[in-house]
């Protein structure tokens, strides 16, 4: 057996094993600490002792460490770093997010003192500015949490008393009863240059000025979703922050985290931008449960099939409507995406980590010309599309089906919403094989070409998910050809491949 001090060399995956390992079979500290007092009550880790095992704070005696490799009928050696296999360190996710986590070990070079100085160094160096990092720190703690923030929820509820498809004028009375006053102001929209020397309108919607004054874009007289979104992000400002903000601006068109230059922004990440940030994010999300409310919206959904149209039937814009119904559903495996040509992201959420169709942060080379998102940004249609996808996620093929809208913003500017959820689970909850459906469908849809019919048999199956689901636009993307996507051209799955030597042979179907 090691000795101590051998055993310290040789532990920094140790405590990341253990809670992984405990975490895997469904123990709680309590239980794994009560099954090692079953095994040897003399050398078992108390809760709290094993609490700091996991954390990296202490080292187990050999004979501590042999107990609990019994009760998980493990050699010593393997919780040892010469053994660190990926999936043993690696944090189970689930379906959260779209990126992979990773083992924040040996867990000394991920304290906050040393994060605190290798963080803006390695914003520097890669060129992403700190109000980027930002919504990237917010994005993933939104899709960690699947979208739910029943703190938020219940803020907005109490303010708004549950009550759908509030006018201009209950938004307006809102208002007043928090004490803010409406001024109205005169601001044209202006063109901006981007990075890829293309030209986007953008607006200037609303403003708040302090202490208690709204001023608002003469505009939104003309757009009253619009203006209902802007009167509901202030109304969240006031109640969740009492105004302790500086001045919030809302603009429409091309987001100005996109636009902004990269030679003029810092990539300090300043705590109080990014303290702004998150107060912004949680306004937004206020704003949208306020004027749709969680229970009330779920059952408008579920009498109409969650159509994108319900947005006509509660006054407010496609997007509001789409990125509630992430929330609102009990399914949790939902997308969404709202892009701009040619390949911006102006808004992101994967609570079921489908990954990105392109980035944020640079230009991608090879994006798939096939993601539905894409593919309705290139083409003149009208209404919206439902699409099946089979994409390969963790070497796994999945399907994945959405529905994708061509809106215009109030300045002209063509994007795409789209909405969507991965399937898998939904299958595998009805006693159906997922893996077997995705694989014969990845199978049919490379043997011809890239897109196939969909056999009758698996149709039915998944048209019996759609209905249990309740989703019209799943029946409909499942009428359609299920078509192959990737991540990126260099695992393009279709033969031949979209791109060949780097060079794209079929920019779109």
């Amino acid at each position: 057996m090691k000795n101590h001090t051998s055993l310290i060399r040789q532990s920094h995956f140790l405590g990341t094993k253990i809670r992984n390992l405990r975490k895997r079979n469904h123990l709680t500290m309590e239980d794994l600490s009560a099954r090692c007092i079953r095994v040897d009550p003399n050398s078992a880790p108390s809760v709290s002792y094993l609490s700091m095992i996991e954390r990296g704070k202490r080292v187990p005696s050999s004979a501590m460490l042999s107990v609990i490799a019994t009760v998980f009928q493990k050699d010593l050696e393997w919780f040892l770093d010469d053994m660190p296999q990926t999936e043993d360190i690696t944090p189970d996710k689930g379906r959260r997010g779209g990126i992979n986590g990773m083992a924040l070990e040996p867990s000394f070079l991920f304290s906050k003192d040393i994060l605190q100085i290798a963080i803006p160094e390695m914003l520097s160096q890669t060129g992403i500015t700190g109000r980027q990092f930002a919504h990237l720190l917010i994005r993933a703690h939104q899709e960690h949490n699947q979208n739910h923030f029943p703190d938020l929820e219940r803020a907005a509820e109490s303010v708004g008393l549950k009550q759908l498809g509030q006018s201009v004028d209950d938004l307006l009375h809102l208002c007043h009863a928090q004490g803010l006053t409406i001024r109205w102001i005169e601001h044209a929209s202006h063109s901006l240059a981007s990075e890829l020397g293309l030209h986007s309108q953008q607006v200037m919607t609303s403003y708040f000025e302090p202490p208690r004054t709204i001023c608002i874009n003469s505009l939104l007289k003309h757009y009253p979703t619009r203006l209902k979104y802007d009167l509901a992000v202030h109304i969240g400002h006031r109640v969740l922050h009492n105004n302790e903000t500086s001045a919030s601006v809302l603009a429409v068109g091309r987001s100005l985290l996109l636009e902004e230059d990269d030679s003029q922004a810092s990539t300090t990440p300043n705590a109080q931008d990014i303290l702004q940030a998150w107060r912004d994010f949680e306004s937004s999300f206020f704003a949208g449960a306020l004027l749709c409310p969680k229970v009330p919206f779920r059952q408008l959904l579920d009498q109409h099939g969650y159509e994108i149209s319900v947005h006509e039937k509660i006054g407010v814009s496609p997007s509001v409507a789409m990125r509630r119904m992430t929330v609102a559903s009990p399914y949790p495996h939902w997308h969404y995406f709202d892009a701009y040509a040619p390949g911006k992201l102006k808004a992101v959420y994967r609570g079921n980590g489908i990954p990105l169709p392109w980035g944020n942060m640079r230009m991608v080379a090879d994006p798939c010309q096939h993601w539905a998102v894409f593919r309705m940004i290139n083409a003149n249609a009208q209404g919206s599309s439902a699409q099946i996808s089979i994409l390969n996620v963790d070497n796994q093929p999945r399907i994945y089906c959405c529905e994708s809208l061509r809106v215009e913003d109030m300045v002209g500017n063509q994007h795409v919403l789209c909405a969507g959820i991965d399937l898998n689970p939904a299958i595998d909850a009805q006693a159906g094989d997922s893996q077997d459906i995705a694989k014969e469908l990845q199978r049919l849809c490379v043997q011809q070409g890239g897109e196939s019919q969909i056999p009758a048999a698996i149709k039915r199956k998944l048209t019996s998910v759609a209905k249990i689901l309740n989703i019209n636009w799943v029946e409909r993307g499942i009428g359609t050809h299920a078509k192959l996507i990737c991540s990126r051209g260099n695992v393009c799955p279709r033969q031949p491949s979209c791109y060949h030597q780097g060079q794209r042979q079929c920019a779109s179907d």
